[in-house]
């Protein structure tokens, strides 16, 4: 299993008029959180849509359980249980607050795809290489 934490401050242009995150930026919290997760292991998804697969997302979905604010330093927690599942892989997040409560979790599942026709594909090789020593 890969677990990773991401500290992410929240800024002014993330609040809505109540002063709460905008439940929209959690998706983006979520995007940051992920991308360094893979760059933590060396891997990189400019790389990856370089060399031609591009990786979509198919679903998400988030529970919110207490209000992020403006100013709130973050960590944002990405847990990879399992390796891709043929062309398919699923992330799931927690989300703290600087006093370590619960603020939401989540999951998002997405699917390699060849950038030149769009297409699903399996995982590159290079992608199941970083991987695989975390599920040995």
């Amino acid at each position: 299993m890969i677990v990773h934490d991401t500290e992410i401050r929240v800024c002014y242009a993330d609040v809505d008029q109540m002063g709460f995150v905008y439940y929209g930026n959690y998706l983006k919290y979520y995007e940051i959180a992920r991308t360094e997760t893979l760059r933590s292991i060396g891997l990189s998804y400019r790389r990856m849509e370089e060399e031609g697969v591009m990786m979509p997302v198919l679903k998400a979905g988030l529970t919110y359980r207490q209000a992020a604010r403006y100013d709130d330093l973050l960590r944002v927690r990405v847990l990879i249980k399992e390796l891709p599942k043929g062309v398919r892989m699923d992330f799931e997040y927690e989300v703290y607050d600087s006093c370590n409560r619960l603020l939401n979790h989540g999951f998002t599942q997405l699917a390699f795809m060849r950038a030149s026709d769009h297409r699903p594909c399996p995982p590159p090789a290079i992608f199941m290489e970083r991987l695989r020593p975390f599920f040995d």
